[in-house]
C-alpha cells in the first residue's frame, strides 16, 4: 500500500507540465474521488494547485517543491486507501497500478517527463524547441533582441 501511494505521489509531480498532464489529471481525480462528481471536481482543483505549484519555482526551491507535492499526494493516496473497505481498497489499487502502468508507458514514448522527441514539424522563419522536464527556455527573435 505504502509503495503503490508513493509511486502514484512520484507519478503527479513526473507528469505535471507534460502533454500527458490532461489525461493522467483526469484519470487520478476520477480513481481519487471515487466515482463521486463533486469529490472529482475537488481532486481537479487540488491537482491544479499541484501543477501551478509545480509551474514556479526553478533549482533548489523547484526541487523541494516537487518534493513536497510528491509528500503531498502520496499521502493523499495513502490515507484514502487506509480508508477504504478490503475489497473497495483493492480494485483501488488495481485501478491505481493501471495508471501508474499507464504513465510508465507515456514516459517511455517520451510523454510524462521521458524527455521526448520532436517530429513532423514544419517550421519557417525562426523557431525554438525544447523537450524535458523542468526546463526553461527565453527566446528573442528580431530586431532588439
Amino acid at each position: 500500500m505504502t509503495a503503490l501511494a508513493t509511486a502514484l505521489g512520484a507519478a503527479v509531480v513526473q507528469a505535471v507540465g507534460t502533454d500527458a498532464w490532461a489525461g493522467f489529471r483526469g484519470r487520478l481525480a476520477r480513481l481519487v474521488g471515487l466515482g463521486d462528481s463533486g469529490r472529482e471536481r475537488v481532486e481537479l482543483e487540488r491537482l491544479d494547485r499541484t501543477a501551478a505549484a509545480l509551474s514556479e519555482p526553478a533549482g533548489e526551491a523547484g526541487e523541494r517543491e516537487r518534493q513536497r507535492q510528491q509528500v503531498v499526494w502520496e499521502t493523499r493516496v495513502a490515507d484514502l486507501m487506509e480508508s477504504l473497505p478490503d475489497d473497495q481498497r483493492a480494485r483501488f489499487a488495481v485501478e491505481c497500478r493501471a495508471l501508474l502502468e499507464e504513465a510508465a508507458r507515456r514516459a517511455e514514448r517520451g510523454g510524462a517527463g521521458g524527455g521526448g522527441g520532436v517530429s513532423g514539424n514544419t517550421f519557417h522563419g525562426p523557431a525554438a524547441v525544447q523537450t524535458g522536464s523542468y526546463n526553461q527556455q527565453h527566446n528573442h527573435f528580431g530586431r532588439g533582441a
